[in-house]
């Protein structure tokens, strides 16, 4: 069994990375296509992980290290700087900044999925029964199948529940996550409200904790529904 860990680490640490990367890229992108170019002078208009790990090693690095090998999975962050005077002054584009990290997730799981269900239709696949599928284990080879598509299989199958979880976690609207600053961005009352309690780090640690307890109920249908769609149409 812990054999099997240390293999599945670069599977789950690149398809983690991968995901944050992206997340973090298209804020930055977003932002400077907008008129911010915070993000864009730190180098994180990229796909290179590195920008974003020397931001956040703590997010990038070691806690997702920590939570892997205690509890078979990957939590971490990374965050993309802004502006807060861009922000005000064009909350409508602020708003475009915050959804594309969770769009990019989007896109992401929309790869996966696609290539498992090309796989999966011509047999590359075959589904696992709903009693062993796990986050990094949506299929198993199909017969004949040559010994790299498993490894290629559970890295698609991480990246597809991950950035399911990414994208509807981020979204949330509470601080600090992408959601506050979408719904920031469009509705005016909100955004008064939002520019007087975004100066309370505290605020921060309370919006994760509701968030936390918000998201099982919320993530589990719709993960459910995604797997269900992938694999029992």
């Amino acid at each position: 069994m812990e054999s099997q860990v240390f293999a599945l680490f670069p599977l789950w640490y690149a398809a983690f990375l991968l995901s944050l990367t992206c997340h973090e890229a298209a804020h930055a992108f977003v932002a400077h296509r907008g008129g911010d170019d915070t993000a864009y002078q730190a180098g994180q208009v990229s796909l290179n992980p590195w920008p974003h790990i020397r931001r956040e090693p703590l997010g990038t690095v070691a806690f997702p290290i920590i939570t892997f090998f205690l509890n078979g999975w990957m939590m971490g962050w990374a965050s993309a700087p802004y502006d807060p005077w861009w922000e005000d002054r064009h909350p409508r584009r602020a708003a475009l900044m915050s959804a594309a990290g969770p769009a990019a997730n989007g896109i992401l799981f929309a790869i996966a999925f696609a290539v498992l269900k090309v796989g999966l239709t011509a047999g590359w696949w075959t589904p696992l029964s709903q009693a062993s599928l796990a986050l990094d284990h949506l299929v198993q080879p199909g017969p004949g199948a040559p010994a790299f598509v498993e490894a290629v299989g559970r890295f698609l199958s991480v990246l597809f529940c991950l950035n399911v979880i990414l994208g509807v976690f981020n979204l949330i609207p509470v601080p600090p996550l992408d959601g506050v600053s979408v719904l920031a961005g469009l509705f005016a009352p909100f955004r008064a409200f939002y520019q007087r309690i975004r100066g309370y780090p505290a605020l921060g640690l309370i919006g994760l904790i509701i968030a936390w307890r918000v998201s099982g109920p919320l993530l589990n249908p719709i993960l459910g529904r995604a797997v269900s769609l992938l694999l029992y149409p």
